[in-house]
């Protein structure tokens, strides 16, 4: 047997905490656990038959153990832990990278059901949606499950999931057809005003060098210069400076206009861990939004200058509408507006 690879390169960051319990790249050791407990609850999986142990061993070596060196796998399985021992085991299969969505399988060492159902299911969706969310940038998350099991519908719309379809008398079961039940979570972007204990993550994405390399003050910033700016302009009634937030809370970035001789100057910043996720047009974008929504904060025309080189930045402005105009090393965007 070749060596089994634990660590997903999909994956930044490859487990996930709370308290006793941890989620980790689905592990070779608990393979024969997890048949045992699939060929005890078949009644409830799309599994026809009871599996064999040689075909539990194939199907970790063949299909499992390709997926960790995969950019974008059509699946990522985690086992789930308590005190090290494997309780449970599930993840994202049927990934859907161009859609950007995921259906959720969760599987519980079958002893634990009667008793622990609702809590396992709770702290494992808990555990599960950094690393769709915030890992794989997915939009979508959902279940797909037989109307078989009336405990799971509410550990799901505890976690926040929503029922989306019943699709009746879908799947022929066990002598009958049975209704199909989806229920899926969505990741929403939220902005919110930034306050002063965004002073340390605001520090770390204006010292990323990512973000050192397209500022036009191409100098360090000490944490104490930050200190004494941050203050002043979250307070300044000429700066509006808004955070984005995903569904887990978790800031992505911040935009910030400045009222100055007569526009409002754009300026925003993408933490560098969830770069390439399109997260800098979502983020002008909700601007606008929002501009529109509250017009307390007169900042018209807006205005972005952004460096040649600053191609990615160039792209978003000129797909959004706003007109350039050429300088000398960089370009000018201009959005008038009406409010």
């Amino acid at each position: 047997m070749k060596k089994f690879p634990y660590q997903y390169k999909a994956l930044r960051v490859n487990k996930q905490f709370i308290g006793d319990y941890q989620l980790v790249p689905i592990r070779y050791g608990d393979r024969h656990l997890i048949r045992k407990w699939r060929n005890e609850q078949l009644y409830h999986l799309r599994q026809v038959e009871p599996l064999s142990e040689e075909q539990q061993n194939r199907y970790y070596q063949d299909v499992l153990a390709p997926s960790f060196r995969q950019e974008r796998p059509a699946q990522l399985l985690f086992s789930l832990l308590r005190r090290n021992e494997c309780i449970g085991y599930g993840g994202l299969v049927h990934i859907n990278w161009r859609d950007k969505h995921a259906e959720v399988s969760f599987l519980m060492k079958t002893a634990l059901e009667k008793e622990q159902f609702e809590s396992l299911w709770s702290i494992f969706l808990q555990l599960l949606q950094p690393f769709a969310f915030e890992g794989l940038g997915l939009h979508k998350i959902f279940t797909y499950a037989y109307d078989l099991r009336p405990r799971l519908y509410p550990a799901l719309e505890e976690s926040g999931f929503q029922q989306e379809a019943r699709l009746e008398e879908h799947c022929f079961f066990a002598g009958r057809y049975v209704d199909v039940l989806l229920h899926a979570k969505v990741d929403r972007f939220t902005f919110r005003r930034a306050v002063i204990t965004d002073i340390d993550v605001t520090y770390r994405w204006v010292i990323s060098p990512k973000t050192r390399l397209y500022s036009f003050n191409p100098n360090d910033i000490s944490y104490e210069e930050h200190m004494n700016w941050f203050p002043d302009k979250i307070d300044s009634s000429d700066c509006l400076y808004l955070i984005l937030e995903n569904i887990l809370g978790t800031a992505l970035g911040s935009i910030r206009v400045d009222r100055k001789d007569g526009e409002g100057l754009i300026s925003y910043v993408v933490d560098e861990n969830y770069h390439g996720r399109g997260l800098g047009t979502r983020l002008v974008v909700l601007l606008l939004e929002y501009l529109a929504q509250d017009t307390s904060f007169d900042a018209y025309p807006l205005v972005a200058y952004v460096k040649k080189d600053n191609a990615a930045s160039v792209r978003i402005f000129e797909k959004l509408g706003f007109s350039r105009e050429e300088l000398v090393s960089s370009y000018k965007f201009e959005l008038l507006g009406t409010n």
